[in-house]
């Protein structure tokens, strides 16, 4: 793995790393909303990089139902919230 990677990851890793320091301090619950979907943005990246990396592309086809289970999560809480369901 070069340099390249390993500095990518670190980055993700910290931006996930400062997500959840936000889904535990957010004041509402759309503050936590907001950061469980970025920390599950955080590790479809992180697999989309693994399978990039180790040249193992079914992580890629999980990464992106993955994606799509977190949009529909999302759109589900944010109706609840919102008093839709």
């Amino acid at each position: 793995m070069t340099y390249f990677f390993i500095i990518i990851i670190s980055i993700i890793a910290l931006a996930a790393i400062l997500a959840f320091v936000r889904f535990v301090k957010g004041p509402t619950a759309a503050d936590r909303v907001v950061a469980l979907d970025t920390i599950s943005f955080m590790a479809i990246a992180l697999m989309v990089l693994l399978g990039f990396v180790l040249e193992r592309f079914i992580y890629i086809d999980v990464s992106l139902i993955y994606a799509v289970l977190g949009f529909v999560g999302v759109i589900t809480i944010a109706r609840y919230l919102e008093g839709g369901i």
